[in-house]
């Protein structure tokens, strides 16, 4: 059962946060797993698995680059590990911003960089924000989702800078 389905909610890449709290709330009493103290070991087990699923899912509904790479992963159109070739024009642009945080010795110039990641941050979702706000199952294309996975890795790159600024 993938989290969507535990939640009972509709797959998307933006949940309702006010749902999904309720929902977790809810399966957080149902399995926990104090109220099974008596029941056999292969049952505790499977309700440990289902409690552990329920923390993991509200973490990744709490995290927008998290919940994409699930989407994705569920779509079937991400694997974990996945050698990812990103666009030249948007290597370059990085690889801008990785010489001049090599050469960055002051608060200014660290400022600068991190301006220029926002903007370009900012650049790159444009494209999708649609398709992650109207997400609809059975309706978005491949090709939308395929759009999203370009982001995902830029978004990733761009965040592995921010790390070492």
């Amino acid at each position: 059962m993938n989290h969507f389905e535990l939640y009972q909610i509709p797959i998307s890449f933006k949940p309702d946060q006010v749902l999904v709290k309720k929902r977790f709330y809810q399966l957080s009493r149902q399995y926990h797993p104090d109220f099974f103290a008596h029941v056999s070991a292969e049952e505790k087990e499977r309700i440990l698995a289902i409690s552990a699923q329920v923390n993991k899912a509200y973490q990744i509904f709490g995290d927008e680059q998290a919940l994409i790479k699930y989407v994705l992963i569920e779509k079937g159109l991400l694997e974990e590990e996945e050698k990812y070739q990103l666009s030249p024009d948007f290597l370059m642009e990085v690889m801008d911003l990785n010489e001049l945080l090599m050469d960055a010795d002051d608060a200014a110039t660290r400022q600068s960089i991190q301006n220029s990641i926002t903007v370009l941050e900012k650049t790159i979702y444009e494209p999708v924000k649609q398709i992650i706000t109207n997400y609809q199952e059975g309706i978005s294309s491949e090709k939308e989702l395929l759009q999203v996975k370009e982001y995902y890795y830029q978004k990733k790159y761009l965040d592995r800078i921010l790390v070492e600024l």
